[in-house]
């Protein structure tokens, strides 16, 4: 009668731990998938919301007739929007024919059950009334 040589196969312990190994690698590495596609999401809200309020602020800066003043509103994509235009740096310029005016465009959306918002600022130059 011929013996079994006992180092021919996996023992059931060795096959369990190296399920397990194998059970915990493939559950980091869906995580981190997810984790990026969470990501990628809302970075395409970011980047919606930042097209929105550019495009906002070049309808203010277009206007030839910059006033002090703030409006709310809501674009035709969904997002809310809030445009403030004020006089800023009055003492610095009231012996110019020209005065600068600060814009801002805020735009809030969204993302799940939380709000979110980005701010754009800029100045122009606008000549004062005679």
């Amino acid at each position: 009668m011929k013996l079994l040589n006992k180092t021919a196969g996996f023992t059931l312990l060795e096959v369990l731990v190296a399920l397990a190994l194998l059970g915990v690698a493939v559950t980091v590495v869906l995580q981190l998938f997810s984790a990026n596609l969470r990501s990628i999401s809302a970075s395409e809200e970011y980047v919606a919301g930042s097209l929105e309020a550019q495009s906002k602020m070049r309808e203010v800066l277009e206007d030839k007739e910059v006033s002090e003043r703030t409006w709310n509103g809501i674009t035709n994509n969904g997002y809310r929007f809030q445009v403030s235009v004020s006089d800023t740096l009055s003492e610095r310029s009231e012996s110019l024919p020209v005065k600068l005016m600060e814009i801002e465009v805020k735009v809030y959306w969204t993302q799940g059950n939380k709000e979110k918002f980005l701010t754009l600022k800029t100045l122009k130059m606008v000549e004062k009334p005679v």
